[in-house]
This record gives C-alpha cells, structure tokens and sequence, in this order.
C-alpha cells in the first residue's frame, strides 16, 4: 500500500513591491548577512559560518535558528544557483525540513523591483508532520515572511 504522506510537498508563493533600484536589492538580499534583520528576532537567527564572500554557486552557509518552542536547530544551506541581479536558489541541506528548495527573484519594475520567493518544501515526521503542517509549521512560515514583508517596507519603503 503507497504511503499517501510520503511525497506530500507543499508551495510558499510570495511577492513584494519595493521602491528601490535592481543594483540595491540585489546586494541586500544576496547577502547572507541581511537575513537576520529580515528575521523576528525570536528565532534567534545566527549565521555560524559562509557568508563572508560574495554570493556564489556552491556556497555552504550554516545557521543557528530557534524556529518553535525554544529549540536550537543547525540549519545547512547550499546556494545551488545563482544569476546576478536576477536570481539565486539556495537548498537545505541540513535542517528541519526533510526538503526545502527557496528560489528568490527580483526583477525591475516601474518605480523598482519586484521579489518573488517561490518555496517547495516538506515537512519531517510523516503523517505526524502532515497532521500538524496546518496548525504549527505553515502558520509559522506565513509568520516569517509577513515580518520580512512588514521590515522590507520599514527599510525601504513600498510601492
């Protein structure tokens, strides 16, 4: 009998408008160090290690994150692509999702740029996790990127 809970992966689609020039968003958000002040700070957000150079193709950041209930988790990125001023993907390769693959595009637009964070992830724990996904883990993502949204505007404005 096909487990039903095995391959479940679910969408994150989010846009946002913000008046500032290509060249500006690209070096905010393809510096890994802006994430934690696009982070509640309730996460404890704290990178441990490869964010000192340039974003790259190949790039293996690690993290400390504090994402529920206190508990400290070591999180492993990998920017697996990245085009300049238009693109990067970056992959989980160690964390709490048994998947996460985050692509982030920014293009110009008429008064600056628009970014898109298009996020396929899944969750761990099979059928427990899928259980508790509406309850805990999309709330908590829902929550994340309506702060960053909401600190993007106090940054840099809207449009």
């Amino acid at each position: 009998m096909k487990n039903k809970y095995a391959l479940k992966i679910y969408t994150l689609h989010s846009k946002q408008n913000i008046p500032i020039s290509l060249n500006e968003a690209w070096e905010f958000l393809s510096n890994p160090n802006n994430l934690k002040t696009i982070t509640p700070e309730y996460m404890g957000f704290h990178i441990l290690s490869g964010a000192d150079r340039p974003m790259y193709a190949g790039q293996i950041i690690q993290y400390i994150v504090t994402p529920v209930l206190g508990i400290k988790t070591k999180w492993v990125t990998e920017i697996t692509h990245a085009k300049d001023h238009a693109y990067f993907v970056d992959e989980q390769r160690f964390g709490p999702y048994a998947l996460w693959h985050h692509k982030h595009f920014i293009k110009k637009i008429d008064g600056g740029v628009e970014m898109e964070d298009i996020i396929d992830y899944k969750v761990p724990f099979g059928w427990f996790g899928q259980l508790i996904h509406p309850f805990i883990v999309r709330p908590k993502l829902d929550e994340i990127f309506e702060y960053r949204r909401k600190k993007l505007i106090d940054l840099f404005g809207e449009i």
